[in-house]
């Protein structure tokens, strides 16, 4: 058994992570001391590494929690794991397309203008202008 210390250095995470997400219910039953402290067993440290695995993958909370009832559930099929999988794939695909339409739109505004010591700036005009910026209207959600 380790306390919450010891999980953190273990997995990688913070006290502050482990501590959300057992609030959030992503890690469930973990054991308490008499005086109310944590402590976390192997099957606990395991979740928290496909926690932070899954995390570092840009799943968000409620994939993760979809993933983690699909690995506890042994009568599930591969199949459902992949539709998710690629659902995340194509969010990701999204968010990149949106990135590289930004960086060009930037570097667009950024070759316009001549960083000098004169305060006209075409960045800012272009900025608070009301015409679209190249690329149409990029948002970086």
């Amino acid at each position: 058994m380790m306390n919450i210390s010891q999980a953190a250095t273990t997995t990688g995470l913070t006290p502050r992570m482990i501590r959300h997400y057992e609030k959030i219910g992503l890690l469930r039953g973990t054991r308490r001391t008499a005086s109310g402290y944590r402590l976390f067993d192997e099957q606990d440290i395991h979740t928290l590494r496909f926690i932070q695995r899954a995390r570092s993958l840009g799943f968000s909370i409620e994939q993760i929690g979809q993933l983690l009832a699909l690995w506890q559930d042994r009568e599930r099929s591969s199949a459902v794991v992949k539709q998710l999988a690629r659902q995340h794939l194509q969010e990701l695909e999204e968010k990149i397309a949106g990135l590289q339409a930004m960086h060009a739109s930037l570097a667009e505004l950024a070759s316009c203008c001549l960083g000098d010591d004169r305060p006209d700036c075409p960045i800012l005009e272009r900025l608070a202008d009301d015409q679209p910026l190249p690329g149409g209207t990029l948002r970086a959600d």
